[in-house]
């Protein structure tokens, strides 16, 4: 039968179809267990397809978390760099990017369970490779507005940005490991207005030390 231009891309779009629903059922599945643990029967059975199937669009395991780190990264910054463009002031947009990655997780739960399950690993493989890349990616976004804010006199000017970015994420990470000690994660998007109230009270300028 011969195949023809029409024909050709319905496969494709089905193909691109498929894969988008494993990579979304992998997302959600880290919700529900460890990540490493996260068979590809496991995985197959969730999206109604075979192993079998299931390695026709991804080779192998690799292929697949390479994808998923993938997704991870473009939606994460899509979403969150998305809110920080909406705000003139530096302040507004770091407090937007705050409060829209806490609810990019909160939606996605799974996520961080994943991502340090790749940073974990040893080696520097393509999803792993993703998820720094992305995340030295954020910082520099971070320390750019943090920058920017010293320049709009919205942060004192002796601020030390690249350790304001460091304690920006922390507040993240720390945000999202005392929901998951809790078992509530649904919480954090409740909590963060509160801590990013503290963090920006910080980012006013500190006197000098006395010299001793």
């Amino acid at each position: 039968m011969e195949t023809t231009p029409e024909s050709a891309k319905r496969a494709y779009q089905s193909t691109e179809l498929r894969q988008s629903a494993t990579v979304e059922a992998v997302i959600e599945l880290c919700a529900e267990q460890d990540p490493a643990t996260l068979t590809t029967a496991r995985i197959a059975d969730e999206v109604g397809l075979s192993q079998g199937a299931l390695f026709k669009h991804f080779p192998n395991k690799s292929r697949l978390w390479e994808a998923v780190a993938g997704w991870v990264a473009k939606q994460l910054t899509s979403q969150v760099f998305g809110e920080a463009e909406r705000h003139e002031l530096a302040d507004q947009a770091l407090e937007a990017m705050f409060l829209a990655h806490v609810g990019f997780i909160a939606r996605h739960p799974g996520i961080p369970r994943l991502m340090l399950g790749e940073l974990q690993k040893p080696g520097n493989g393509p999803a792993k490779t993703i998820i720094r890349q992305t995340l030295a990616r954020y910082r520099k976004k971070v320390v750019g507005l943090l920058d920017l804010g010293i320049q709009q006199e919205r942060f004192g000017p002796g601020i030390d940005t690249e350790a304001a970015a460091v304690l920006y994420i922390g507040a993240i990470q720390g945000l999202v490991v005392q929901a998951m000690v809790s078992g509530e994660i649904h919480t954090i998007e409740r909590t963060a207005p509160r801590i990013f109230k503290l963090y920006r009270a910080g980012l006013q300028e500190m006197p000098d030390e006395p010299e001793r």
